[in-house]
């Protein structure tokens, strides 16, 4: 079985962002790029499917500018056997949206022929937390999203996944979209000869004019702002003065 995984360049999870002094978007000047945590999940649990034999192959695709091609050797560096790339921003402040990104991931999907698609549940960056929903209704498949855990049981997929009341425990048929979430997995760091193996794995570069699919922006983003600093906590010396700010102050009580 083949698995395909997609992978997004996001602003390194410890950096610190910072808004444009336009408010036009976030400052993505000399800043550290890496892989969408969700989608190094995703990628590890590839590469554990195919350590455990149930996989053939573990296929990674990102979209996006060409410096994601960087992205993709860290996914090959932790066992992913080949690449694709495609093109589809040549500005690194522009964001291809989540509909554009399903259709391209389904042109993939449909040449690959994959038994499995493994994504991450969102991308830290702008946490839209659609291009799995998406691209499982334009193939047709079956969806299991938020999954802590994997298991592949001959053609179908039992997958727990995280609700809001605690665990559920799902069954879809493969072929299947399966989203990752934070405690799937923890993933490996890649060592020193695998990073210079990952060079010579081949990276296939495309852009988007290939799969004939429009990526034109149907979002428009009006401001970006930071969030409102927190106000200074204050001491109290009873809780008759506790009660009273609460009362007064707040307006809690």
């Amino acid at each position: 079985m083949k698995v395909l995984v997609p992978v997004k360049r996001v602003i390194d999870y410890n950096i610190n962002v910072r808004v444009k002094a336009d408010r036009s978007g976030v400052d993505l000047a000399s800043v550290k790029m890496s892989m969408n945590p969700f989608d190094e999940i995703a990628v590890e649990e590839a590469v554990r499917l195919k350590e455990m034999g149930t996989a053939s192959e573990v296929v990674v695709v990102s979209i996006g500018v060409k410096q994601a091609a960087e992205t993709l050797r860290t996914a090959l560096a932790m066992g992913a056997d080949r690449a694709i790339l495609i093109e589809a921003a040549s500005d690194v402040h522009q964001d291809i949206e989540p509909l554009a990104v399903a259709k391209l991931l389904k042109a993939v999907v449909d040449a690959e022929q994959p038994g499995l698609v493994i994504a991450g549940k969102q991308a830290i960056d702008n946490d839209m937390n659609a291009t799995g929903q998406m691209l499982a209704a334009l193939l047709g498949w079956g969806q299991a999203t938020f999954a802590n855990e994997v298991v592949i049981e001959g053609d179908s997929a039992r997958v727990t996944r995280e609700v809001d009341g605690g665990l559920q425990t799902v069954r879809v048929k493969l072929p299947a979209i399966v989203t990752a979430d934070l405690r799937l997995n923890e993933p490996r760091y890649a060592s020193l000869p695998n990073i210079m193996k990952a060079k010579k794995k081949p990276l296939e570069e495309k852009t988007a004019a290939d799969y004939g699919v429009d990526i034109k922006p149907r979002l428009q983003v009006v401001e970006t702002a930071e969030p409102a600093g927190r106000k200074a906590g204050v001491r109290v010396g009873s809780v008759d003065e506790l009660i009273a700010k609460l009362k007064d102050e707040a307006g809690v009580i």
